[in-house]
């Protein structure tokens, strides 16, 4: 989300935390040819773990985990772009050039800079420390700019998710202009928010100066 805020350059981010359908009218083929008409190119980002369910592969495939027991995701990216191409090359209306990128490589590929070099020394040395002193399952980095050994459970405990109702996804939308690829049913039934379904607003709304369940709202003034 962020690398695609940063580009500017993206006409469609796809990410696990927003579902998304290929064919069908409001689907991502119909904006892909839309854009391609209008502008005559596009770029699409595709975070890893997007569009798992649309692939076909069997049930037992896409529960398998990896040696750290984390799910094992398959290549989306690959997929999409075979998908993308044998649409257009059936509907025999426009001919596409299709280039897809998978930027991991391309990634470590950069070279550092003196501050890369500085803080990979930093890391390393805090890591020796720490194993020297006796310490295991455990981790460096900075923490409100001093380096600290987190502890391994302290890491995983917690994933970094989307939240497709928040104002950061909407400045997404905004910038690259790409349908929710969802309707107000399908936020409402997702619970994006993290509210149970169902749940009422956590103030009381007031009605006329007057508390939704007949308490008085108003303050009383009176007079010494």
């Amino acid at each position: 989300m962020y690398a695609t805020l940063a580009s500017r350059d993206v006409d469609c981010c796809l990410i696990p935390e927003s579902p998304f359908y290929l064919d069908g009218e409001g689907g991502l083929f119909e904006y892909i040819e839309k854009q391609l008409k209008e502008n005559g190119h596009m770029v699409i980002v595709i975070a890893e773990g997007a569009g798992q369910e649309l692939l076909s592969e069997s049930k037992q495939s896409r529960n398998q985990q990896d040696a750290s027991g984390n799910k094992l995701l398959q290549d989306v990216g690959l997929w999409i772009s075979h998908k993308i191409k044998d649409y257009f090359s059936r509907q025999k209306t426009m001919a596409i050039n299709l280039k897809y990128i998978d930027p991991t490589y391309m990634i470590r590929a950069v070279p550092s800079n003196a501050s890369d070099n500085v803080y990979c020394t930093l890391l390393a040395q805090s890591a020796v420390h720490g194993a020297m002193a006796g310490y295991t399952g455990f981790t460096s980095g900075l923490v409100n700019g001093r380096q600290t050994y987190i502890p391994f459970y302290r890491i995983i405990e917690k994933q970094n998710n989307v939240v497709i109702t928040d104002r950061m996804w909407a400045r997404l939308l905004s910038s690259t202009n790409q349908p929710s690829f969802m309707s107000d049913k399908d936020v409402t039934e997702e619970n994006i928010s993290g509210g149970k379904k169902g749940e009422g607003p956590a103030t009381q709304l007031l009605d006329n100066g007057n508390c939704a369940d007949g308490v008085l709202g108003k303050k009383e003034v009176s007079s010494v």
